[in-house]
């Protein structure tokens, strides 16, 4: 564990070290995809445990019904 400390305080202070927009850029690229990976497992987890409890976002698709033609909305000109 302190191989791993003291590799992190190294990249730590290199990153601290380096200039604005060259600090930027190195967070950007490594957290934008750590980020982005974080949600997915996220987003999986929570989808398997949703539909372990039955609560998955699946929907239930009725078959359409006519509207009524007195509900029907109007056109512009006012014809039906």
């Amino acid at each position: 564990m302190q191989r791993i400390a003291g590799w992190w305080d190294g990249f730590e202070l290199w990153v601290a070290g380096l200039p604005f927009i060259p600090q930027f850029l190195v967070v950007l690229v490594g957290m934008v995809p750590i980020s982005f990976a974080i949600a997915y497992l996220l987003d999986r987890a929570l989808r398997a445990v949703f539909r372990m409890l039955g609560r998955d976002d699946r929907v239930e698709v009725a078959e359409p019904q006519p509207v009524p033609a007195a509900v029907r909305p109007t056109v512009g000109s006012g014809a039906r």
